[in-house]
């Protein structure tokens, strides 16, 4: 048990809600009811705090002085926490939680000791920073639970901290109980908020590290108490098309206008810096929904320095990624080579390019048999959802000066583009090749040549990778409309570049006219990856029929192994 907020327990909550949010990953995602399996709100959280434990880890604080006062140990920690969120921080939850602990870092960070009332003050600080980081804030979100949290901490009036952070949390728990009655869309789907839930267990999280046990609660996600409709985004209206997201580096007065030029291209706008006072120059992580992308990051120019840009189409839905298990292991690299330390493995997986430089290939991607293929033309394969830093671990294990990172989903695209960053520094060239299915990436793989330059490559990648149309299907996990129809449980889905075309109720009579359908488009090669659910034969059959009705179309089909889709679909 504690009576104060040091350090160590900074460290040791940042781990335990990292564990928490990623045993609950999927239940969050859930709550925002998407008809196929998909990373949203929790694989947004996942990623916003796993960078804030990577900071944490290269204990590499950049962040403004605290007001000229003497920084304490654990505002240190805090402030690192802080500003690795923002620097990671995914969809509007991520940006919002980032917020959440900007305010706590500034309000604790010159605080020599920590006790129950400090902690209120700091609760209700990072509170009200979070709503006025949001344009237009709505109740019934994981705003209203933070906000409950501040007020629970203020009514235990105690130095008791243990009492305070219960106080808190069981304040936070009931005040997610009734979002659904603050707003009407959860009602409807029959779910809590998801950011509120996720708030809660890192409450919970924080309720354990101080009091030594855990809440007299379990940190149950609610299920939803019948089917709902689709959702296709965390917040905003539907009328708006994209999320735009980026890192800007900008004066507080050039912010104040981006803020409202952005507030007039769309919604959902959340903008949260770590500026301090008189500082010329800050970092910024710029959420806003809009239909014109283009405006959106001309306001960033205009404003300062974006960069590290994510625009993402909301029709899109995103690739199924493995979600992260309970420990590292579940993630490690997936692919060995033979040799007897790792410096023979990774030197099996970078060849000399035309300039000299060694160069390699990292790609992201789940299942034996894809990590197989990937791994024989050459590539490092990890598994599931990599971390930031698990990411460059896998960059720099290469040994090469050049390196492509074929990201396979959208959520892994964003981290990789934060390593792009990183690596840097360290004397690494990363370029990501945005591909979104892996056999984009095996395409991509296929067309590289030592004998360009490492820039030429890369875009040679990148067009092969663009010129191969992707597809995958899979099965309903609830009732939804989609633009192809309603579909139930247990439906099958067939998706052409994350969008539903097809709702049907036979596995192999949807793949089939899922491949006349591509087909109809033109291509003269077809690859097949069967998933780990596939049934014995279904590539022969698939196989079978582009024969038939394609004489002139080579099929080559695989083993992927890969979760969740039964067959994955390449067209060149």
């Amino acid at each position: 048990m504690l009576e104060t907020l040091d350090a160590d327990a900074v460290r040791r909550w940042c781990a335990s809600g990292l564990d928490a949010l990623r045993r609950h990953q999927g239940e969050i995602d859930d709550l925002n009811v998407y008809p196929v399996p998909d990373g949203d709100t929790g694989t947004n959280l996942v990623l916003t705090l796993t960078s804030a434990q990577q900071a944490l880890a290269m204990d590499l604080d950049t962040s403004p002085e605290g007001g000229g006062a003497a920084v304490t140990p654990h505002g240190h920690a805090l402030r690192l926490m802080a500003r690795g969120a923002l620097l990671g921080a995914r969809g509007n939850s991520g940006v919002i939680l980032a917020q959440l602990l900007r305010g706590l870092a500034d309000a604790l960070t010159t605080v020599p000791t920590v006790r129950g009332r400090e902690l209120a003050g700091a609760l209700r600080g990072a509170a009200t920073a979070a709503y006025g980081a949001v344009a237009h804030p709505v109740e019934g979100t994981l705003l209203s639970v933070a906000a409950a949290a501040a007020t629970g901490a203020e009514q235990a009036d105690s130095d008791d901290l243990r009492a305070v952070v219960r106080s808190a949390a069981g304040a936070a728990t009931r005040a997610l109980a009734r979002t659904p009655q603050q707003l009407a869309t959860l009602a409807r789907a029959g779910v809590v908020d998801a950011g509120g839930q996720g708030l809660c267990l890192l409450l919970d999280a924080l309720v354990e590290v101080v009091a030594g046990e855990p809440p007299d609660r379990p940190a149950t996600v609610p299920r939803p108490v019948r089917p709902p409709v689709t959702a296709v985004r965390e917040t905003g209206s539907e009328a708006y098309a994209y999320e735009v997201q980026y890192l800007l580096d900008a004066a507080p007065e050039a912010v104040t206008r981006l803020r409202a030029t952005l507030d007039a291209l769309g919604d959902s706008l959340v903008v949260v810096g770590d500026a301090a006072t008189g500082q010329e120059s800050s970092t910024w992580n710029v959420h806003v929904h809009v239909n014109d992308v283009g405006a959106a990051v001309e306001a960033g120019v205009v404003a300062g320095r974006p960069y590290l840009i994510s625009v993402t189409r909301f029709a899109d839905q995103p690739a199924v990624a493995q979600r992260p298990g309970p420990d590292d292991s579940d993630r490690a690299v997936a692919t060995r080579w033979p040799g007897p330390d790792d410096s023979d493995r990774a030197a099996a997986t970078r060849w000399s390019g035309a300039d000299g430089a060694d160069r390699a290939a990292v790609v992201v991607a789940s299942g034996a048999g894809l990590a197989a293929l990937l791994s024989g033309e050459g590539a490092t394969v990890l598994a599931g959802s990599p971390s930031t830093g698990e990411l460059l671990d896998a960059v720099r294990a290469t040994g090469a000066a050049r390196v492509v990172v074929l990201p396979t989903d959208p959520a892994t695209r964003a981290v990789a583009g934060t390593v792009a960053h990183q690596a840097q520094p360290l004397g690494v060239k990363v370029s990501v090749v945005p591909t979104r299915s892996p056999v984009q990436a095996l395409a991509a793989l296929a067309v590289r040549d030592p004998q360009r330059s490492f820039e030429d490559d890369v875009i040679a990648m990148a067009e092969a990778a663009g010129a191969c149309r992707s597809a995958e299907v899979c099965h309903a996990g609830r009732e939804a409309l989609t633009v192809a129809g309603p579909c139930r449980p247990g439906d099958v889905l067939a998706l052409v570049e994350g969008e539903v075309h097809l709702v049907g109720a036979d596995l192999l009579d949807t793949c089939t006219a899922l491949l006349d359908r591509m087909l109809g488009g033109g291509g003269e090669l077809v690859t097949l990856l069967a998933g780990a659910d596939a049934p014995a034969g279904l590539t022969d059959a698939v196989r079978a029929h582009v024969a038939r009705h394609w004489p002139f179309v080579e099929v080559q089909a695989y083993a992927g192994g890969q979760p969740h889709y039964p067959l994955l679909v390449g067209v060149e």
